[in-house]
């Protein structure tokens, strides 16, 4: 093995050098281009044209190439922005086009003929770039700057996600402030999309390198590029890519503010009585301000961009004050202060500083540097996901502060010659997050209690009967529980690009480092208990503090060409991933239950995943008149590296078989609240038994507190060629133009999936199962009014002690997960005034683990559904924005019509506690794990995934501004609508099924119709 990895280091470090010293870059992420042919007036390609880019968005003023033998030309690599592309030839007529306007990635033809005529002649003539690329098959959705501000809503990448269509989100609510988002794109795995600041990568270490609380300044980017499918050797997933391209500054001083906000008066009520929920809280306020400046520190030397942005919002907890008795020590109970609602406070803080240096013609460097803070004063109650918990006091909850949230980037790129492009770049992100500890706390040295049985929050009281008295079920009180979650990311890249006319290759290299250390405390007793109206009835005892250490590094290279010949243009990549992980010495304890410290060694995990995909494409121009564009594109792509998921599951901290906490039943026979038995003796104990004063039963797991771990890793799932989670991408699309400005793209996507991990308990076998059948209750709410039979469930006649081993799917049988679908797309580019972004998409989603599930019965007994089709759910995201001449009004709306489902790729469940009665005339026994007349464990569904949604989820957003000019400044003052129609359809659904019950009653609807004011100042 040692052996191995020397080589595999050696071989790394010749494609670096390779990569570093042959070629180049291709930048992170790629940006766009200008290629075309230049022909004389016969038609006769004309070589040696000196072809020049100028941008004011350059600050190396121009970007320079000279057609090839084949009369084509290439200059990559161009930040967005509007270009002048002057055409130079000794003998022929200057040709001038004016007034093309670069985004994205896009490859923008521009293809001219040459008149023979003097040199000092210029023809200057007016165009646009084309809205059909028809010599790239990547499809991505690009806004601009201008694009974005218009929009009604909250300035956040999250929230731009209502305009790409298929993409799935987690998030199906009215944003008003910024948030996290999962966004898998067409089928994808949860964790797949990723976010880029210029070209690098800001992701979250602990959440599988996804995009991280870190808040990127859309307001301040010159645009957002989301990349939906097509990436070549750069791209390491298949999934959704959000590029935020900065702005830079220039040769002017220029410089915006902004502000918005609306208070708890701005909100309408979309509640009603039937609804069978109570109604929601209101925001009480919401508002951000954000500056920004940029400009010359030297013309055409050094450039600055600077800016600052707070954010911030406070909400009432819906049933929960503070408690009276916080922080007293003989208290035991919770006592509301109902002049003291709880409430849940955020806030976002943040300043950033660009600096860009054009050292020389052929050297840029540009460093930036953003320091943020969520929640620096905070002083509510508020989980680590951002949201109050309705059931945890505020004394037991923290504020999640995360600080801070740093990002470093520094950038060097170098146009060598007209041919060689080099570029190269490292960027860091530091990732603080996790529920910190209070300041001030006064519940460190507290028991945490939570009372299982309701706690009165309000009181009957008959002049109010219709809104008390207010219960609250297993509400949890006295002390909090804590963390720290400490992340980062170092990623670098270099690379090198090649450039002809008809032909460009690239070569780059990839690298990633990241870390995460992941810290959870409770108070110094370590100990929480669980009440039944103010009596203990158990209590937990948990190892304080506990810390999980996460290493992982990964390693790219890849090469990629793209070769035009006449109309069609062929593209092709192949990359190699190299990703392992690793564990420091870690240890725990010594603490109050575990005596004698735990250490683990050093130790590695995943060692290592290597693959070779390949990628490739085609692009031809149908007609050569480059309004018709048609695509294919395959390739294999990889499931993200990083310090999470398959990485960090070998790590001995999370596989130690007792846990970091265990429960006990308990009996305090003096009412003092102490427990009154020896908690490191697992065995039970009372007074008759052992002479204790209470009663302590048995500790459930008797590995807890010992080094004892559970499921052992196949050595085959953690290294290897090609055991990597991975899969194939296929597209096919016809782009057209409609309009000048205006195109409609129609794209079929097909993924499918493979490297699936499985859990064989090896102390059971298929023969130790019997299996059997439920008959689902009568309810004309379920298929066919119930009745139906419910086969294919299994319950083993033995209850051994587990032996866990994880291993590939491979080994056991077939799985699989594929996705077919349709997008149809149409982008209208500030046609006379009116811009549109959007479409539908159509997919349908089929998994199947039906093989692994016959071997392993243990995987899913209760779950005989293994063969699933989501059905083909159709999808409509999509903006406008339409400037009212004369009157300078602009009217923007962005929409969104979604299949209505409680999360991604989830239909809604019928979740039901079978009883002993429905199953024991087919199984014959009372089942294994169960108590006689008892139900059984675990959850079971009586519906078949993909039988039922909710209701669709609809959201109109409306902006309406009115601009100002005054010289050289522009003012905009508005009104953005949230949800116009004030619709309260249901986001989230009771699933637990009862005969005659509460099942599919809203547990949450769309927030109500908000009017929140905006302003920004522009010079």
């Amino acid at each position: 093995m040692e052996r191995w990895q020397i080589r595999m280091r050696r071989l790394l470090l010749i494609l670096f050098v390779v990569a570093a010293t042959l070629s180049v870059p291709v930048s992170g992420f790629a940006q766009a281009s200008l290629a075309g042919t230049v022909r004389d007036g016969s038609g006769a390609v004309l070589p040696g044209v000196t072809v020049e880019a100028t941008s004011p968005a350059l600050i190396e003023k121009v970007r320079a190439a000279v057609t090839d033998g084949s009369g084509q030309y290439r200059i990559e690599d161009l930040r967005p922005g509007t270009y002048a592309v002057t055409f130079a030839l000794a003998g022929f007529n200057t040709l001038k086009r004016d007034g093309i306007v670069l985004s994205g990635s896009q490859i923008a033809n521009i293809s001219v003929d040459l008149r023979v005529g003097a040199l000092e002649e210029t023809i200057t003539v007016t165009g646009e770039a084309p809205v059909v690329d028809v010599r790239s098959t990547r499809r991505e959705t690009t806004l601009s700057n201008d694009t974005i501000r218009s929009m009604p809503g909250v300035r956040s990448y999250s929230a731009l996600l209502m305009t790409v269509p298929g993409v799935q989100t987690d998030r199906n609510n009215v944003a008003t402030g910024p948030l996290i988002a999962i966004a898998p794109i067409h089928g994808g795995r949860s964790l797949e999309s990723r976010l880029y600041l210029d070209g690098l990568n800001v992701g979250n270490p602990h959440g599988g390198n996804q995009p991280p609380h870190y808040v990127a300044e859309i307001g301040n980017a010159s645009e957002v590029t989301f990349t939906t499918s097509g990436g070549l050797g750069e791209s390491e997933t298949a999934g959704l890519v959000m590029n935020v391209v900065p702005k830079y500054g220039g040769n002017t001083v220029s410089g915006l503010a902004y502000f918005s906000g609306f208070s708890e008066r701005m909100q309408s009520d979309n509640w009603t009585p039937d609804l069978g929920i109570a109604a929601p809280v209101p925001n009480k306020k919401v508002y951000d301000l954000t500056a920004s400046v940029g400009g010359p520190l030297v013309r055409d030397r050094v450039w600055y961009f600077v800016g600052g942005t707070s954010k911030g919002s406070t909400k009432d907890t819906a049933n929960l004050f503070f408690n009276k008795n916080a922080g007293l020590a003989d208290a035991w109970t919770y006592v509301p202060d109902l002049e003291r609602p709880a409430y849940s406070d955020r806030t976002w803080e943040g300043l950033n500083a660009r600096v860009t240096v054009q050292a020389n013609a052929r050297h840029k460097v540009s460093i930036f540097w953003d320091e943020q803070a969520i929640c620096r004063k905070c002083t509510g109650a508020t989980f680590e996901s951002g949201s109050a918990v309705p059931t945890t006091s505020p004394e037991a909850e923290g504020v999640a502060a995360f600080m801070p949230q740093r990002v470093q980037q520094a950038t060097w790129s170098s146009p060598w010659s007209n041919r060689v492009l080099l570029d190269a770049a490292i960027g860091t992100s530091i990732y603080q997050s996790g529920n910190a500890e209070r300041r001030n706390s006064q519940t460190r040295d507290l028991i945490r209690v939570t009372e299982s049985l309701g706690t009165v929050m309000v009181p009957d009281n008959p002049a109010t009967a219709a809104v008390d008295p207010i219960v609250v079920n297993n509400l949890t009180y006295r002390s909090q529980n804590w963390s720290h979650n400490d992340g980062a990311a170092i990623t670098w890249r270099a690379a090198t690009s090649f450039v002809t006319g008809a032909h460009s290759v690239k070569v780059g290299y990839q690298g990633n480092w990241w870390k995460s250390d992941i810290t959870s405390y409770v108070n110094t007793q370590g100990l929480s208990y669980t009440l039944r109206s103010g009596v203990p009835n158990s209590f937990t005892m948990t190892i304080s503090p506990f810390e999980v250490e996460n290493r992982a590094r990964s390693a790219a290279v890849f090469a990629q060409e793209q070769w035009t010949l006449g109309r069609l243009t062929l593209q092709g990549a192949v990359r190699y991933d190299r990703a392992w992980s690793s564990f420091p010495e870690q240890t725990v304890g010594p603490d109050r239950f575990l005596p004698i410290a735990i250490v683990f060694p050093a130790q590695a995990g995943v060692d290592a995943y290597n693959d070779i995909t390949p990628r490739m494409g085609a692009a031809w121009d149908v007609f050569g008149t480059g309004m018709t564009a048609l695509k294919v594109n395959l390739g294999k792509y990889l499931e993200g590296a990083s310090s999470s998921g398959s990485y960090s599951a070998p790590n001995p901290m999370s596989r130690l078989a007792g846990g970091r906490s265990a429960t006990r039943s308990w009996s305090d026979a003096d009412r003092d609240f102490v427990v009154d038995c020896d908690m490191l003796n697992p065995a039970a104990q009372s007074p008759a038994t052992t002479g204790s004063v209470d009663t302590c039963g048995i500790t459930p797991n008797a590995a807890f507190g010992t080094d004892r771990l559970t499921t052992t890793y196949d050595p085959d799932l953690l290294s290897g060629w090609g055991v990597r989670p991975s899969d194939w991408s296929f597209g096919v699309s016809v782009q057209q133009q409609l309009l000048p400005r205006a195109s409609l793209d129609v794209a079929y996507h097909r993924r499918w999936f493979s490297g699936f991990t499985v859990t064989d308990n090896r102390a059971l076998a298929p023969a130790d199962f019997d299996r059997f059948s439920v008959t689902a209750p009568a309810d004309p709410r379920l298929p066919g009014g119930g009745g139906f039979v419910v086969d294919d469930l299994y319950n083993p006649r033995i209850n051994p002690t587990p032996d866990n081993f994880a291993t590939t799917s491979r080994k056991i049988g077939d799985q699989y997960r594929k996705f077919n679908g349709v997008d149809v797309t149409l982008n209208v580019r500030a046609a006379q005034g009116l811009t549109f972004q959007g479409g539908t998409s159509t997919g349908n989603t089929v998994t199947d683990n039906c093989e692994i599930r016959a071997a392993l019965p243990e995987s899913s007994p209760l779950n005989p559904f293994c063969h699933q089709e989501s059905g083909y759910l159709t999808q409509f995201r999509g903006l406008a924005a339409y400037t009212i001449p004369r009157a300078d009004v602009l009217v923007s709306a962005v929409y969104l019509d979604k299949p209505g489902q409680p999360g991604i790729d989830a239909s809604l469940n019928a979740n039901w506690v079978v009883p002993e009665s429905a199953y024991i005339a087919s199984l014959g026994r009372v089942c294994t794990g169960c108590v006689a007349g008892g139900s059984l464990p675990g959850t079971f569904s009586l519906l078949q995934p993909g039988t039922l949604y909710g209701d669709r989820i609809r959201e109109l957003d409306l902006g309406l501004k009115k601009v100002l000019r005054m010289g050289g400044t522009r003012t905009t003052v508005g009104l953005d609508i949230y949800n116009v129609l004030n619709t309260n359809v249901t986001l989230t659904y009771n699933n637990t099924f009862v005969p005659g019950g509460a099942w599919l009653t809203p547990t949450e609807i769309m927030t109500a119709r908000i009017f929140r004011v905006t302003g920004e100042f522009m010079w």
